[in-house]
């Protein structure tokens, strides 16, 4: 499912250039369930952000689906990422003037896949069918997490990319919105890559893969 070869990205601050992915190489399985681990500044969310066409490395190339995502031009790419990919993030940006509905229903609206009733189906599934008119300010962290694990699967993508997804919540939440995306996932076989610091969330996937100094430590089975 995702494939990358040699990634090298690195950023420059002054005259001084860091280097935060050095010829890294990496495969994961469709219907994996992935964690990306390593200390802050690693450089695990700049790996997930390059392997969803996002953050574009300046060699190497990423693999999904059997497409090479960076040889698209920047409109094909979008239009992929918005096919294959759906995202959840740590603070939610969901819009503040949008209701809990429409917040999940972006996704459908931009990229014209799924539908109004797909989303409401959805919305029942994360606990909000009742909570549908809401506006984020009226809704838990908790709930606004699932409005924004709604919206990441309303397009029905094959891969869900989460930047540490649980961040913003307790233990208890967060162990719930595990639970929910890991459930929601293995009814359709879709691949999770979830960056966490949190050790303890990492050893609930399939896979734990360390970065360090910029390649992959120490990958291995979350057993």
């Amino acid at each position: 499912m995702i494939t990358a070869r040699n990634l090298h990205r690195s950023y420059s601050i002054g005259a001084k250039k860091i280097e935060v992915l050095h010829g890294l190489d990496l495969h994961i399985e469709p219907g994996e369930k992935v964690f990306l681990c390593g200390s802050s500044g690693a450089g695990k969310t700049t790996l997930m952000y390059t392997l969803a066409g996002l953050e574009t490395p300046q060699a190497g190339e990423v693999i999904i689906a059997g497409e090479n995502i960076y040889a698209l031009t920047a409109t094909a790419r979008s239009k992929f990422r918005n096919t294959h990919m759906g995202f959840i993030f740590q603070n939610y940006l969901l819009l503040p003037e949008l209701t809990a509905l429409e917040n999940a229903g972006l996704s459908t609206a931009i990229g014209g896949r799924g539908n109004a009733e797909t989303v409401r189906k959805l919305m029942d599934r994360v606990g909000l069918g009742n909570r549908l008119d809401h506006l984020p300010s009226e809704l838990s962290g908790g709930e606004q997490q699932r409005v924004a694990i709604a919206r990441a699967l309303a397009n029905n993508p094959s891969i869900i990319f989460a930047d540490e997804p649980t961040g913003n919540l307790d233990s208890r939440n967060g162990n719930q919105i595990l639970d929910l995306l890991f459930e929601l996932a293995d009814e359709d076989h879709k691949t999770l890559v979830i960056v966490t610091h949190d050790s303890h969330i990492a050893q609930r996937g399939d896979r734990i893969i360390t970065i360090a100094d910029g390649q992959i430590a120490a990958p291995a089975d979350a057993s």
